[in-house]
């Protein structure tokens, strides 16, 4: 189904986990938070696998290697390959590689995943400017990563030296709050150099074709907690997705979402992915979802009902998405997001 256009989230009569072959899942706010596993993840995701869906692992953290990340998983008691784990540092990897001819130099601001994605293909990482890169790769690499490498990279960048980046999240979530993402340090190597770089990661097409080339996906289902990556990237691929709320998006961010934004399914965490999703039907008096009426009136959201909050929040979103056409809802949710518990 088409996101294109999109003013109401969809429903679906079976579960998720039967209605698509693989979960593309996004880690940081759909899996873990801070290295620990979120509520209900291990056990939603353990019944979507033995149920028969294949689980893949998507990020745009290029820090670890799908190693690392797969034992991680492992540990919370996800059971999980390197081959499930897709990175934006093997995305712009193969970006670089489709470029530069194989032993290629390319010097490397990031963390262990990045450079073991270069290897992988057959790319030659090195730490300065002036060893005389063929490129520049800039991926996150974590909270130690020294100034000194910004400004190797921005020596290079301003050589004319070509430029790439895993992603450009301006934030990446922590156990303990929002910190700074690649899109931050790759903002100082703009701004040190006027220069853009190539961009792998989510929301861009690289990043899911290195997905399906690796995944193999024929009915993929991208799960996410970000609209500008996950949602955005899903819409780009032309493909379904299902936002939770348990990292970065809360309400009033969905409901003021632009057509690119907007998720096919909406649900609190990753039980969603086991049950069917409840249709959001046109009413007279606005737009339902079980026992929830939303509406837009005279400049302002209207609620009326009871019933469960999610199914509130669908009701919403179709009365906003309704409401604000091919632009964003700028309307203040607060009062109606207050009277759901959100």
């Amino acid at each position: 189904m088409s996101q294109i256009g999109r003013i109401t989230p969809s429903g679906s009569e079976r579960a998720l986990n039967e209605a698509y072959d693989t979960a593309l899942l996004d880690l940081d706010g759909v899996v873990y938070a801070g290295g620990a596993a979120i509520a209900h993840a291990v056990d939603a995701l353990a019944v979507a696998r033995d149920g028969g869906m294949h689980l893949a692992y998507v990020t745009n953290n290029a820090l670890r290697t799908p190693d690392a990340v797969a034992a991680h998983l492992t540990e919370l008691g996800v059971p999980a390959e390197p081959a499930d784990v897709i990175t934006s540092a093997q995305a712009v990897a193969r970006l670089i590689a489709d470029q530069l001819p194989q032993g290629s130099r390319v010097l490397l601001i990031g963390g262990e995943g990045l450079r073991v994605a270069l290897l992988e293909r057959g790319l030659v990482p090195v730490e300065s400017a002036d060893d005389d890169p063929a490129a520049v790769v800039q991926g996150y690499g974590g909270p130690d990563l020294t100034w000194g490498r910004f400004a190797e990279a921005s020596y290079a960048v301003a050589r004319g030296v070509p430029w790439f980046a895993s992603n450009t999240d301006l934030t990446i979530p922590s156990g303990r709050g929002i910190a700074p993402g690649n899109g931050a340090a790759v903002e100082v190597v703009r701004i040190a150099t006027g220069a853009e770089p190539q961009v792998a990661g989510k929301p861009l097409p690289p990043m899911h074709r290195e997905t399906v080339l690796r995944t193999g996906a024929e009915r993929p289902l991208v799960v996410g907690d970000r609209l500008d990556t996950d949602i955005e990237g899903a819409f780009n691929g032309g493909v379904d997705s299902l936002l939770v709320l348990t990292g970065v998006t809360g309400g009033a961010q969905l409901l003021a979402a632009r057509p690119e934004h907007r998720p096919t399914f909406v649900d609190a965490d990753l039980r969603g992915l086991l049950t069917g999703q409840p249709e959001v039907a046109e009413k007279e008096s606005g737009f339902g979802c079980g026992g929830w009426i939303a509406s837009v009136a005279d400049g302002a959201f209207a609620l009326d009902g009871d019933g469960e909050a999610m199914d509130g929040l669908r009701a919403l979103c179709a009365a906003a998405w309704t409401y604000a056409g091919d632009g964003a809802c700028e309307l203040d949710p607060s009062k109606v997001l207050e009277l759901l518990g959100l």
